[in-house]
């Protein structure tokens, strides 16, 4: 929430100071205040209605089941921290994408040359771009990568969701969201200070022989926005979305997987969410998305928001202090169900009871 609130009040001061709107950045899945809470109802209801339908032993009996599930597993005391997340990074995402849109308002100038310049340092005197693309060509791979880089819009508000809801799991929940909350905040400052384009847009020309994908499509859709923003910022609803320096897909990839490797036994799911980041790197600079820095920086602010978020949240409490909370949190999330339990258990036991008649003494 202190994240949420820092960064919405200086999306509002920058917002005042230009004369812009503050507006809710509209995805491809709808506005952010309609998306998440659905994807939130959506895994409560996946959460409630099986056990509903398991336990409903009349045609009547469903909805009061869904009700009394619906209460025994989500008790205001466990639904109250998923709405505080969904608030706080709703806050903190549409500060992010509006002072992103400010950013060539307020820093029109660029330094795409300064950062290309070393990225060829890095790489002998070739675009990183091009090495990539010779070596895994400009057709198959496009595609791969494309599907990799577009499921990325679709992985923030699922795991999102899914750590909010996850049952016993509330702190692990606090970590990652208030983790999330600090990329989009550290990203944004790291916009301002070096404000930049990409290699697609600065070198365009390297990337004309990809094959057309949805990431293309996408990013052509982008430098249309800004432009009409550049030519026009108060007569158009579009959003400037371009900015390089640094990437926050390599940042919140690295920030899952590395709170996954911390918290996830699945072995199987910790594999795919480091593949899914190493594909996402290629794919930032294949795309000419980011430079080869931007990258760098992104795996630094990914790994300072899962500290700063450790730290936030009481992960570096001593342990005895920690088992304690983990204790409480394990018996409040648990009570009312064992309690549920235990009531059905005893009303089992008097109904198998033999009756006996009273002794006349």
């Amino acid at each position: 929430m202190a994240v949420a609130l820092v960064t919405g009040a200086v999306a509002v001061v920058c917002a005042v100071a230009l004369g812009q709107p503050v507006r809710d950045p509209d995805g491809f899945l709808g506005p952010t205040y309609v998306r998440l809470p659905l994807i939130a109802a959506l895994l409560l209801g996946l959460d409630v209605l099986p056990r509903a339908a398991l336990r409903a032993r009349t045609s009547r009996a469903p909805a009061r089941e869904v009700v009394a599930v619906a209460r025994e597993r989500w008790p205001w005391r466990r639904l109250r921290p998923v709405l505080v997340g969904l608030a706080a990074f709703y806050v903190t995402y549409v500060a992010y994408r509006n002072l992103k849109h400010y950013l060539p308002l307020l820093r029109p100038g660029v330094v795409d040359d300064e950062l290309e310049a070393t990225d060829r340092a890095l790489t002998g005197g070739a675009a990183p771009a091009e090495l990539l693309h010779d070596l895994l060509g400009t057709d198959v791979a496009a595609h791969v990568l494309s599907s990799v880089y577009l499921a990325f819009l679709v992985f923030v508000p699922a795991s999102l969701g899914l750590a909010l809801v996850a049952r016993g799991r509330s702190r692990d929940a606090s970590w990652y969201v208030t983790a999330l909350c600090l990329n989009w905040a550290l990203g944004t400052a790291s916009y301002y200070v070096l404000p930049s384009r990409g290699p697609v847009y600065a070198q365009w020309q390297l990337f004309r022989d990809l094959a057309e994908t949805g990431t293309s499509r996408l990013q052509d859709s982008l430098l249309r926005s800004r432009l009409l923003v550049l030519a026009d910022p108060e007569g158009t609803e579009r959003l400037n979305s371009i900015a390089a320096f640094a990437s926050l897909h390599v940042s919140i990839v690295f920030t899952a997987a590395l709170i996954a490797q911390f918290t996830l036994r699945s072995v199987a799911v910790r594999a795919a969410l480091w593949v899914f980041f190493a594909l996402t790197v290629v794919a930032t600079v294949y795309f000419g998305w980011h430079y080869i820095v931007d990258d760098v920086a992104g795996l630094a602010i990914g790994a300072a928001s899962v500290l700063l978020a450790a730290w936030g949240t009481g992960r570096f409490r001593g342990r005895a202090e920690r088992a304690r909370a983990d204790g409480t949190e394990q018996d409040g999330a648990e009570q009312d169900g064992a309690e549920v339990d235990a009531v059905a258990r005893l009303r089992r036991a008097l109904r198998r009871r033999p009756q006996v008649s009273p002794s006349g003494s």
